[in-house]
């Protein structure tokens, strides 16, 4: 595995593990608590060394997973985690940004991942109550006293990314970004790139949809976030269904896997983007890491750029009031 460097000189791996799906969003858990410290072992065996939690997935859970897989190999991880909500009776219940929450937050991750730092500590989603040159300034005392090493942002805008890097530089802007989700590319990309910021796409397969394994078919348990998304309601699944149709020929003929290629063609867009797909399962986290293999010709490049346009994608990434909270 290859390394790649986001903003402010920060190296990770080329590829991350995203950590949320073994506690919650994806319905039941394939694999006891044992079985998903193995995964998160196996991945960092594997080269995949950067690692993203935050303390609302569980809630707080996910933080002590994760913690305890990584307790023996600290050394050879870098770990993201997140703050901004207000949690009660185990749900995230609103926006919370303030400084003494932040403060909070970031004494509770690091008691719980077990680490005398966090490596990369991300504003979940832009809080409007709260200015984000407030944010900023208070990650920013956050690193002078040690706590911290990295600021970030997830699903924030353009105009809002400039604001806090004026006050403390930003290392990484976390996002949704895959072949059928290209919202960054328009503002936030240009504004990484001018900026010098990494840019770390999650859910780059789609939630499982660019894998080929979810079809119009699929049922979805309540506790599964897919249940509550437009793009994934059938007959969405069904018009969407000749993106995957065309990335499984395109695969086939390179002997990869749709998702490889997926992930293959996010690495070819921009040197500092790092994607972080979720996996619960170990082959398809060997199948994920081997996707840093898979080469894109030109031409291959050019057909997947334009892949979405071209065949168009039904549905939106996000219910209603959370597509309410990006952007901003």
């Amino acid at each position: 595995m290859h390394i790649r460097t986001l903003g402010q000189g920060f190296e990770v791996s080329a590829l991350g593990l995203g950590c949320m799906g073994m506690s919650q969003s994806y319905g039941p858990n394939p694999g006891t608590r044992q079985d998903m410290i193995d995964v998160i072992r196996s991945a960092v065996e594997a080269g995949v060394t950067f690692l993203d939690t935050a303390e609302v997935y569980g809630p707080y859970v996910n933080e002590e997973l994760v913690g305890e897989a990584i307790g023996p190999i600290r050394e050879r991880v870098q770990v993201a985690t997140k703050f901004g909500w207000d949690i009660a009776d185990g749900k995230a219940v609103g926006l919370n940004s303030r400084p003494g929450q932040i403060r909070k937050v970031a004494d509770a991750s690091l008691r719980r991942l077990g680490v005398e730092t966090i490596d990369l500590f991300y504003q979940h989603r832009v809080d409007p109550g709260v200015p984000i040159e407030e944010v900023a300034s208070t990650v920013g005392e956050l690193v002078r006293a040690g706590k911290v090493k990295h600021f970030g942002l997830s699903e924030a805008g353009a105009a809002t990314i400039r604001k806090a890097h004026a006050v403390h530089p930003v290392t990484a802007v976390q996002s949704e970004y895959s072949l059928w989700t290209r919202d960054p590319e328009p503002e936030v990309l240009p504004t990484c790139a001018e900026l010098g910021i990494g840019f770390v796409p999650f859910s780059p397969l789609g939630k499982g949809f660019l894998t080929g394994a979810v079809n119009a078919q699929a049922f979805f348990s309540d506790d599964d976030i897919r249940a509550t998304i437009p793009r994934f309601e059938a007959g969405n699944l069904s018009a969407n269904q000749a993106l995957v149709d065309h990335l499984r020929a395109l695969a086939q003929a390179k002997g990869a896997t749709p998702g490889q290629l997926a992930l293959a063609w996010l690495l070819a867009q921009r040197p500092w983007i790092v994607p972080i797909p979720g996996t619960r399962r170990p082959s398809r986290l060997r199948e994920n890491a081997d996707a840093t293999a898979v080469g894109l010709s030109a031409d291959e490049r050019a057909d997947l750029d334009a892949l979405a346009a071209r065949v168009g994608v039904v549905g939106d990434r996000y219910n209603e009031a959370h597509m309410n909270m990006v952007g901003r």
